[in-house]
């Protein structure tokens, strides 16, 4: 009786949708939270192993997914194009992003009524200069750049490497051939890890939930629940438009498809350890070739800033509110202009989030110090953004497909199956 049952049950599991289990272990881990308080930290081990063996495919997966991208395209011209079109689409999300955040904070005004007293001063970041930042993109030790997870260098040393691969012709093969079974491996093994992510997510979202009590969270709830709002539109609106209207593609089968992608990003804060999630994404439920996915994804995921976008427009204006300073016009177009830009410069740097917060506040004349009383609720903000980051990734990857004739319409829509199929 029990050699008959284990096998039905086996099955079931199986049969359940990878972002159905993950959305249970992030419900459980949020119950956890709430039941047990500061000791749901006991889970956190379980989260801390998740992240590392997420973080473990990151390097790896990129570099040899952008070498395979790129030889597979065997045209330096079309890696060109699909280049400038991804930044291009990238920098135009972002400025909707900061005007969406701005538009929410300025409906909603989550500042008004809030006294709060700034104790802790804060100094000034200063983003990178551009030549810092195109010195900085080429390493000089290609070895180095990987063994510190230096991703801008790695994708920059990948990107040479694809090229240099592609230009020698037959000689380079071999090495294609190499790479490309690499990246297999890390396909493979990315759906080992991910097997593991219900509990991994248990053990994050427990440990978050029962660290922020309700005390820390009441008086900023307001604007909590409105950077999230922008970021929801954001999403809806923004992405599913631009797929309906340039893609013409329905929106509601990439969200369908990107629902694993999301679920992780939420959880884990980090687009680039999402990195591995959103690849199986792009090729197995929407349909993109490995070639534009292994070149727009990791770039995407460094240089992609929608998300921080959005919380800059929440928080400036909410900081603006909370001071009693009122914004003209002119500064509302400084703030999307100065936090687009700086999108740019501080790309890839660690810390960008209050790199960025700080250049548009010193650029509007507000003050600094008052970086500190959202900082407290940063990582609930942070896991709010991180998954716009990782909508958008996504977004750019899939009409960059379609527009150069690499992308699966069978494959995308069908996502409905898609989505259903379990990790074997």
């Amino acid at each position: 009786m029990t050699n008959n049952t284990h096998p039905k049950q086996s099955n079931f599991w199986r049969r359940i949708p990878l972002w159905q289990k993950i959305l249970a272990g992030l419900a459980l881990g949020i119950l956890a939270g709430a039941l047990l308080g500061e000791d749901a930290t006991v889970f956190k081990p379980i989260g801390d192993i998740f992240i590392s063996a997420i973080k473990m495919l990151i390097v790896p997966l990129v570099f040899t997914t952008l070498v395979v991208g790129i030889t597979s395209m065997r045209d330096p011209q079309k890696m060109g194009r699909i280049g400038a079109r991804t930044i291009g689409l990238y920098l135009i999300t972002t400025a909707f992003a900061i005007a969406i955040g701005l538009l929410a904070s300025t409906l909603f005004q989550p500042g008004v009524g809030l006294e709060m007293s700034f104790d802790k001063p804060v100094e000034a970041k200063e983003a990178p200069t551009l030549v810092e930042i195109l010195v900085g993109l080429v390493p000089q030790n290609p070895v180095d750049a990987l063994a510190n997870g230096n991703i801008m260098q790695i994708i920059v040393f990948a990107i040479g490497l694809g090229i240099a691969l592609t230009l020698i012709g037959d000689k380079g093969e071999p090495v294609v051939r190499v790479f490309e079974s690499f990246a297999q491996a890390m396909y493979k093994l990315t759906e080992i890890v991910m097997a593991f992510a219900p509990f991994g997510v248990f053990g994050l979202i427990a440990t978050v939930s029962g660290s922020y009590g309700m005390e820390v969270l009441l008086p900023l709830a307001k604007v909590i629940g409105v950077a999230y709002l922008a970021s929801l539109v954001h999403v809806l609106v923004v992405y599913s438009g631009l797929l309906a209207f340039l893609g013409r593609l329905n929106p509601m089968r990439y969200l369908r498809g990107i629902l694993d992608a999301l679920v992780v990003a939420y959880s884990s804060a980090s687009s680039s350890g999402t990195l591995p999630v959103s690849l199986r994404c792009a090729q197995k439920n929407l349909g993109v070739s490995e070639g534009v996915s292994g070149f727009v994804l990791p770039v995407g995921a460094t240089i992609n800033m929608d998300g921080t976008a959005i919380y800059q427009g929440v928080v400036v204006l909410f900081i603006a509110q909370l001071v009693g300073v009122d914004l003209s016009l002119m500064d509302y177009g400084m703030i999307i202009a100065t936090g687009t830009l700086a999108s740019i410069g501080t790309a890839g740097v660690p810390g960008a989030g209050l790199i960025m917060l700080s250049i548009v506040l010193a650029q509007v004349g507000l003050p600094l110090e008052a970086i500190a009383v959202v900082a407290g609720i940063d990582r609930i903000l942070d896991m709010a953004r991180t998954s716009v980051n990782v909508a958008g990734d996504l977004m750019v990857t899939t009409l960059v497909g379609k527009s150069e004739g690499e992308l699966d319409l069978n494959i995308y829509n069908a996502i409905d199956e898609a989505s259903n199929t379990s990790l074997k």
